[in-house]
């Protein structure tokens, strides 16, 4: 997985970048980029208004996120920013001098880490439960042939003893160890500010029981061939990455509570204004499409404050829908 994605010749090392197959919600619409600003903001504020204000961009693809957030800050604030984009592959050419391209998160950040579908892409290996309902690692050759190696031992036992045991023969889950540990770093390297995940996720109350491991190539699902052709992506065990302090909630909470609304404006503006209603019918649309429950808005945002109240960032919470947030311990449930 690790070659495929990110190998010389790895998926995410293809000159067209992530949006040549997939769309996120960053790529959606640049309301989402405008939300992140305001968290940023709010961050700043909960600092003090530092002298320099970090924002890092974890997984950046091509940078659309950073080059969004920092349009949209206001001056005063931009001017403080130090944005950085953390990527393995290369920059785009002419790259924004005002953003850092880094391979690793930076540490002693004060502000915003935010990672916009990085941890799903985060390589994993993966168990199946034999015959006998003992978990045993799945092989793959190059081109998709899978087979049952040797059975899970050490620290990844361990992993699916706590947080997704297998006892049903055929069952299936994604080794969330590497992910927990990705995760733990990232945090590590912010001093003062809060760490954003938003991702595919799901919580050991409601673990898939046939994995979620797929690929993605050109828009479509396909099978997940190691191959380098496509996107290998498996959702994330957020409960198990979570350090205690963390708040889970949705993405239609998190950016409602961040002033993104797809209400629709009132017919009577059509009358008054008609091209201010357009611009609020447009908006509105875009907006009802990252916070729809059944699609982008039921992406999980895994929040972790470092040093601050992170609660009093996000403002009020508001109508939770389907996922409460939670104050994570690290333990299971």
């Amino acid at each position: 997985m690790t070659q495929a994605l990110y190998g010389p010749e790895g998926f995410y090392r293809r000159p067209e970048g992530p949006a040549g197959h997939f769309r996120t919600s960053v790529h959606a619409s640049p309301l989402f980029a405008a939300a992140v600003a305001r968290l940023l903001c709010r961050v700043d504020e909960a600092l003090g208004h530092p002298g320099e204000l970090a924002f890092v961009d974890m997984a950046a693809g091509r940078g659309e996120l950073v080059a969004g957030v920092l349009s949209a800050l206001p001056a005063e604030v931009a001017a403080r920013t130090l944005a950085y984009a953390v990527e393995l592959a290369d920059p785009p050419a002419g790259p924004d001098p005002a953003v850092r391209w880094v391979a690793e998160p930076p540490r002693g950040v004060r502000g915003l880490l935010f990672a916009n579908e990085w941890l799903d892409n985060v390589p994993l290996d993966i168990a199946e439960a034999d015959f006998e309902g003992r978990p045993r690692l799945v092989l793959v050759d190059a081109d998709g042939t899978e087979s049952l190696g040797a059975p899970v031992g050490g620290p990844e036992a361990e992993w699916l003893r706590r947080w997704w045991p297998l006892r049903t023969p055929g069952a299936r889950a994604e080794i969330g160890l590497t992910r927990d540990a990705a995760w733990a770093k990232a945090v590590a390297g912010v001093e003062r500010g809060l760490a954003v995940a938003v991702d595919y996720a799901h919580t050991r109350a409601a673990r898939p029981p046939f994995g979620t491991l797929t690929g993605f190539r050109a828009g479509r699902d396909c099978s997940p061939v190691p191959d380098g052709s496509c996107d290998l992506t498996a959702h994330v065990a957020v409960d198990a990455c979570a350090l205690p302090g963390a708040l889970l909630l949705t993405q239609r909470t998190a950016l409602h509570a961040l002033g993104l609304s797809g209400t629709r404006p009132p017919l009577s503006l059509a009358s008054s204004d008609p091209a201010a209603y357009l611009r609020a019918l447009s908006h509105a649309g875009a907006a009802a499409e990252l916070t729809a429950p059944g699609g982008l808005g039921g992406f999980s945002w895994l929040a972790q404050p470092v040093g601050i109240d992170g609660r009093g960032v996000l403002g009020d919470l508001g109508d939770l829908g389907d996922m409460e947030p939670r104050e994570a311990s690290g333990a299971p449930d």
